[in-house]
């Protein structure tokens, strides 16, 4: 674990997720890492710091998927369940947020996890030439990312960069009211839209038990 980590006075948490369990470490407590002055500035608060039940759903339903050889890119990783059973599967990793703080977690929990996964800063609106610059991604993968109807229409506009015709993107949702600012342009521009609608085993957050499970696939030319 990175010396900075102990600052968050981190817990541990056993996470049974397909046929492997993960010591995935956290914050202890989310709401200490509130910044008044991040918050004046553009709303921002620290979501990354708490595993939400999407992400375990979206964790679950990748640990069965052949990705072995896929290039995949996380948008949002937080504390980086998904990104982790990603690796563990066979794919190519890029784990992003916009907090650093969540980065720094991401790589200690996959370390944990024997696996390497590549991180970076980004913030969907002013995605860096960096990320662009890697070429498309075969799978682009998202947990809980719509709890803003801003983040909907930025994500809108920064999948179809990242992802090639027929390139998929998995986003696990626990049926927050700002999904159509994501769901409607995409599907406007020629994307193909699925929704399965996973109950969740563990306790729920407020949202409810359900997640929605998005999958969208770029169009063919």
């Amino acid at each position: 674990m990175e010396d900075s980590l102990s600052l968050f006075d981190p817990v541990r948490l056993d996470v049974a997720v397909g046929p492997v369990v993960l010591s995935i470490i956290r914050p202890r407590r989310a709401e200490d890492l509130i910044d008044e002055d991040d918050y004046a500035h553009d709303e921002r608060l620290p979501y990354w710091a708490e595993l939400w039940p999407s992400a375990l759903v979206l964790g679950e339903r990748l640990s069965g998927l052949p990705l072995v050889g896929r290039r995949a890119v996380e948008l949002g990783c937080g504390v980086g369940l998904p990104s982790i059973v990603a690796a563990l599967g066979g794919a190519d990793v890029l784990a992003t947020d916009w907090y650093p703080e969540a980065l720094s977690f991401t790589r200690a929990n996959a370390a944990a996890a024997g696996v390497r996964v590549d991180t970076m800063a980004v913030d969907w609106r002013e995605p860096p030439p960096a990320l662009l610059e890697r070429g498309p991604a075969d799978l682009v993968i998202g947990a809980d990312l719509l709890y803003e109807e801003r983040n909907g229409a930025a994500l809108a506009a920064l999948l179809p960069r990242l992802l090639p015709p027929g390139g998929e993107a998995l986003i696990a949702d626990p049926r927050r009211p700002h999904a159509a600012a994501l769901l409607e342009p995409l599907r406007a521009a020629g994307w193909a839209h699925e929704r399965e609608d996973v109950r969740f085993a563990g306790r729920p957050d407020e949202s409810g038990a359900v997640i929605h499970l998005h999958r969208l696939t770029a169009p063919r030319g």
